[in-house]
């Protein structure tokens, strides 16, 4: 398709995972990239899972946690990426050097040292050598 670009794989950051379970302004986005996109191209951080989880948890939404969590988990479900100790060691280090705080690194570490393309809405990684995409 001419002026389409390939999806490669995508990690996800918690914010747009967010956006569409909480019916965000740009949830419709989000959705359309999650139909066009092959869901073995598909990854989540472990971090974002507990995030989402905490977020709805405290919020009440019980019901879109244990969907979220049927949907993004069944197979063929949405790869988990989930960082080694030898990776972890390397946060400081990335939190201080772009300026972010201990999510964004990890979310940053994962989508680095997998070859993965990051889609956010946090500006944060603007200041990072990794591309930041949005839906």
């Amino acid at each position: 398709m001419a002026g389409r670009e390939v999806v490669r794989s995508v990690l996800l950051d918690t914010n747009i995972w967010l956006e569409l379970l909480l019916g965000q302004e740009k949830a419709a986005r989000v959705s359309r990239l999650l139909s066009e996109t092959p869901v073995e191209r598909l990854h989540v951080t472990d971090f974002s899972l507990h995030s989402v989880g905490v977020i709805l948890t405290r919020a009440g939404r019980l019901a879109t946690l244990s969907r979220f969590l049927n949907d993004l988990l069944s197979p063929p479900g949405v790869s988990v990426v989930r960082l080694s100790p030898e990776e972890l060691r390397l946060l400081p280090a990335i939190s201080d050097r772009f300026e972010l705080d201990f999510d964004d690194a990890y979310q940053y570490a994962a989508a680095r040292c997998r070859g993965l393309a990051l889609y956010s809405y946090d500006r944060h990684f603007d200041r990072t050598d990794l591309p930041r995409r949005e839906p």
